[in-house]
Formats: C-alpha cells, structure tokens, sequence
C-alpha cells in the first residue's frame, strides 16, 4: 500500500542519544538519512537540532514534503502531538513540550507523532508480514484472508500495536495496545515488562548462571547460547526461553480480544529461534473450569511460521463445507480457527518507518 504514492513525507528515528532524520515517498527512503546528537537534556538545543535536521533533508529533496511523521518515545499526548511526563531518556520533555504543533508552527504542513509499537504494527499491516501471509494463502487457492494483526516489539521495553480491518487502533486515550503493562506471569505484582524486555534477559542469565557479569548485552549472551561466545549455554537459552513464556501469557489476553497474526519485530527478535517456540508453547496452554473441563487459553490453533513444517501445515488447511439442511446445496464455513506468529521479515526500524507514511497519508 502507497508503494506507487508520490507525496513525501519528513521522518525521524528519535534515540536519547541520536536523531536520524529522512524522507520518504512510496514506502521507500529517497535520500541519504542524516545523524545528528539528540541533545536530549537540553530542550533548547535539542528543538535546534530537530529544525537543522529536517531543513537537511529538505535541502536534499526535489519536491516539497506534505507532512511530518514519526516515533517518539512516551508517555505522550499523541493526538495532540504533545510529549511529557517520566521520560528516561528525554528529561527534558518530561514537564510537557507541544513538539508536534511546534513543528507544525515552523514548517506549516501537518505533524504525525506516534509510539513506535504501533507505527510498527501498522506498518506490517499495510506492507509487511500481513499482505505476504495474505499472498502465499492466495497462491494456494485459499480463500482465507486475515485483517487483523497485534505487531509486538522486544528491546529495550515490550511494545505493541494492534490494527484491526486496516485501522490502526490509538484508543481514546492513545494506549491502544499497551502490552507493557499487563500482568507478569511470574512476578503477578510486576508489569509483564519486568520479565520481556532487555533487563529481563541480562537478570534471568545471571540468576541462572550465577555470574553478575552486568556488562554481558542480549547479543552476548545469544552468542553464548549459539556456542560461539564462552559462558553458560543452558543460562543463555534459559534467558530468552522465559522472555518467551512470559510475552506469551501477555500475548494471550491480546488474542481474545484482537484474534489476528502476531509479527514480533525489535532488537531481541534477532533470538527469535530460543523465544518463538516458548511463545507459542505459552500459546497452547489450556484454562479451566470448577467442573474440571479444560479449554485452550485461546480458541484459535496457534502455529509457528518461523517452523517450516508448522508454517506449511498452517497454509494447507483449507475451509470445509456442509450441507444446508433439506438440500443438496452446499456451502464453505470456517472450521478450523487458526492463527500464526511470525518474526518481521522486513525489520522493525523498515515497518516503523513505513507505519509513519502510512499514517500520515492515511490521516491526509
């Protein structure tokens, strides 16, 4: 969608330490991106270096933006482009900076801002794992089609975003699709975050290992669990194991409520080979009632698309049909309810960007 759009739109990738600025026309970058410190503990200078940034990708364009959209880090008041309160790597926003209707001021065209989880979402929805889920079912004659999706996100914190028949879902209060917070499967009075996030796979490795090595990263210690890097191999799958388990019982109250694909996209997605099977594991698992009756905690079969053979027994199922009573006349119905989750193929920084232009035009 918006592959053969003109119009360009100004983006920006908003890091504490660092803003890349860009532009793009058909879902697709068209100049050179600029790096620029964020400045982000002086509001002054950091509002300088926003204006200087996107002047620079002005100059490189040959035609005049229509808008301006991008991630940026909240709490924020997104649909009013204003961004405050307990930002740990912006302190400069947290008493509250109109940043949209600033640049709006400046550059006289409209401001899009949004959380990165559901630019991400959006923009699997519209131009990644969706439409290519939707594709391969064609090509095998299936007449099934999915329209909805939840887009999580693994890195530093556990982001999500949810699009629902082609609309991205903000809520009234712009938390539509915060996982984050949900409760922790094994520390109930802890946010899900806790235990799927960056800090949550560096905590399980040393409590497992029983080394308080802090300064091991993620991708530290998914080289040990690969072999290739020395430490604790088991503590090292153990790591992203649990991470999986615990996004998986976050991801299951989402599914009663979405019922979609999952694309999982961010920096810890790189593990995806030692989180996706405990995922899906935490995905199968059943609730049940005083009577004794069991239920999957989902009603939907849940397959792996990353595991060739889930994946390929996810695509052969096909409708059944039954006959209407009285008649000979017969008529498809759906009879097996699935879903599948699947890593982004495109990367979570490519969706995020084209979230970002699709937002923009969808709101033009």
């Amino acid at each position: 969608m918006y592959e053969n759009d003109k119009r360009i739109v100004l983006t920006l990738d908003a890091g504490g330490t660092n803003f890349v600025f860009s532009a793009i026309r058909g879902n697709e970058q068209i100049v050179n991106p600029i790096c620029m410190p964020s400045a982000s503990d002086d509001l002054n200078r950091c509002l300088d270096t926003l204006i200087t940034g996107f002047d620079a990708v002005i100059g490189q364009l040959d035609a005049l933006p229509v808008a301006i959209s991008f991630a940026f880090p909240g709490p924020a008041d997104y649909k009013n482009g204003v961004i405050g309160g307990n930002l740990p790597n912006f302190p400069s926003f947290r008493k509250g900076v109109a940043l949209g209707p600033f640049l709006q001021r400046h550059y006289h065209i409209p401001v899009f801002i949004e959380n990165d989880g559901n630019l991400f979402a959006y923009g699997e929805a519209l131009s990644g794992m969706l439409p290519k889920v939707n594709a391969k079912l064609n090509e095998l004659g299936s007449k099934r089609c999915y329209k909805n999706l939840l887009g999580i996100t693994l890195g530093t914190g556990f982001g999500a975003g949810v699009v629902i028949d082609g609309r991205l879902l903000t809520g009234d209060n712009g938390c539509g699709g915060d996982v984050w917070l949900m409760r922790n499967k094994k520390y109930p009075f802890m946010i899900s975050e806790e235990s799927v996030s960056i800090r949550a796979v560096k905590r399980v490795y040393q409590e497992c290992s029983g080394l308080k090595d802090s300064s091991l990263t993620p991708k530290d210690i998914y080289d040990i669990a690969e072999g290739v890097k020395e430490g604790n191999r088991e503590a090292a799958i153990a790591s992203f194991s649990e991470l999986g388990e615990m996004a998986g019982n976050a991801i299951v109250s989402a599914l009663n409520i979405v019922d979609g694909l999952v694309v999982i996209g961010g920096g810890l997605a790189g593990a995806s080979r030692y989180i996706l099977p405990a995922l899906v594991k935490e995905l199968r698992t059943s609730v049940s009632m005083f009577s004794g009756e069991h239920f999957p905690c989902v009603q939907m079969d849940v397959y792996n698309w990353e595991d060739k053979s889930d994946r390929e027994l996810f695509l052969s199922q096909q409708d059944d049909e039954t006959v209407i009573p009285g008649t000979s006349v017969k008529v498809p119905y759906n009879k097996s309810k699935r879903i599948a989750v699947m890593c982004s193929q495109d990367g979570a920084s490519v969706s995020i960007m084209r979230g970002a232009y699709a937002y923009a035009l969808s709101q033009l």
